[in-house]
């Protein structure tokens, strides 16, 4: 259905009023305007929320921040893909245009989810540069700039998600850390001074839920917005993580990095 020829905006929303509480579907219509995304859309029906039985319903929830693809906070799963909601325009988008909530997180209300997996993964594997900041330590070393080139495409993840969703090794019944934080791992190893933690995040890494727990189905770099290489990340920690092994093995006074 051509959103253009039918003057019409057809959305069917997977929706869910509680935690606990079953989900449902409902179905808006609304007018079609130029140049509309979903999140445009979804603010017209939370400014009438007026289904298309002609029932006033509740506003439906969802997250949003920056609507320019940088903060992730807008994730959805969009007509059976996980994407943006802000870059994802209604010209492009084949109707009834179906927006579900992820379902790799809990679901806190409509399309709102918990995303709190992500960022304890985040913190389990150090995904920070540790520095003390109780007096000023001078400028730090400068990294090469081909190796800041490849660590810039790294550090475009905006944690939005969408590569868990894609995942199908992240589940209820895993705790696999997820792809992103396997990237993230990289990303803060390459660091000059995140590197001083390199051999206690790749520990980490090496046990449970981590990068064993990695299929190799390539779901995440296919589905990431931002095109990070995240499948390159993995096959380098894949090489890493063997070093470590050796390393924690025989000693690491005896093996050069």
């Amino acid at each position: 259905m051509n959103a253009t020829a039918t003057k019409t905006v057809v959305l069917e929303i997977l929706r869910q009023d509680t935690t606990e509480s079953t989900p449902y579907w409902e179905k808006f219509e609304l007018n079609y305007r130029p140049n509309m995304n979903v999140i445009s859309a979804l603010m017209e029906i939370r400014r009438n929320p007026i289904n298309s039985e002609g029932k006033e319903t509740t506003p439906v929830n969802w997250d949003m921040n920056c609507l320019e693809e940088v903060c992730g906070a807008c994730s959805m799963v969009i007509n059976g893909r996980p994407r943006q909601s802000c870059t994802a325009l209604i010209d492009k988008l084949e109707q009834p245009i179906r927006l579900e909530p992820m379902k790799t997180f809990p679901v806190v209300r409509d399309l709102i989810v918990d995303r709190t997996r992500m960022f304890d993964a985040l913190k389990k594997v150090k995904a920070w540069v540790p520095i003390d900041g109780t007096y000023d330590l001078g400028e730090g070393p400068r990294m090469p700039e081909r190796k800041r080139q490849w660590a810039y495409e790294l550090s475009k993840c905006m944690t939005c998600g969408v590569c868990m969703e894609a995942c199908p090794n992240v589940n209820s019944e895993s705790n696999f850390v997820g792809p992103q934080v396997l990237s993230q791992v990289r990303l803060m190893n390459a660091h000059p001074t995140g590197s001083m933690n390199k051999d206690e995040r790749l520990n980490i890494l090496m046990g449970d839920g981590g990068l064993a727990n990695c299929g190799n189905s390539q779901n995440c770099v296919a589905s990431c917005p931002k095109g990070i290489p995240i499948t390159t990340s993995i096959a380098a920690l894949n090489r890493d993580t063997s070093i470590q092994m050796f390393k924690n093995f025989f000693g690491s006074d005896h093996m050069v990095d």
